[in-house]
């Protein structure tokens, strides 16, 4: 199974991050989703889930960062299209990101159940996309936390594709 991105380099375009203009944020957060597609999946793949995580953001605060959570996307649909975080254009579920916890608390279901875009604070961060290829449906309902996901991954996971995604401080 493989990932594209659509764009040139490998650097995360600023309209997808800490440098997005005031359009695509929301309370001061970016809340564009990037584009990806996604090829190769095996057979007997029902659903697509994924997540984008920030583990160089472990140094910083003691803790990976979340910044999407998506599952029980149809295997049907390959081509995951700019803003699909927030416009509804796709029929899945998403999580909650490290904004929804106590230590940000942003009460906002746009902003902290939904995509939030990469603002590393200190230097360049990779973010970590991860793809899951379930033979089934993830048992989870809109709103869901990480340990949720991760628990109701287990035994559905027919494949993984996972790429790094720098972006600037």
């Amino acid at each position: 199974m493989e990932i594209t991105l659509p764009w040139s380099g490998t650097e995360m375009p600023d309209k997808y991050a800490k440098y997005a203009p005031a359009e695509a944020k929301r309370g001061g957060y970016p809340i564009v989703s990037f584009p990806f597609s996604i090829s190769g999946a095996p057979a007997g793949t029902q659903y697509f889930a994924w997540s984008v995580l920030d583990y160089d953001a472990v140094p910083v605060g003691g803790f990976i960062w979340f910044h999407w959570l998506a599952a029980n996307l149809p295997a049907s649909v390959t081509s995951i299209p700019e803003n699909a975080s927030q416009s509804g254009a796709l029929d899945f579920i998403q999580g909650r990101n490290s904004n929804a916890g106590r230590m940000v608390n942003v009460q906002d279901p746009l902003v902290s159940q939904r995509y939030n875009g990469p603002q590393p604070p200190d230097q360049t961060h990779d973010y970590t996309l991860t793809v899951y290829a379930l033979d089934a449906p993830l048992p989870l309902k809109q709103g869901f936390w990480y340990n949720a996901f991760r628990r109701a991954l287990n035994g559905h996971v027919l494949a993984t594709a996972q790429v790094e995604i720098p972006s600037r401080a």
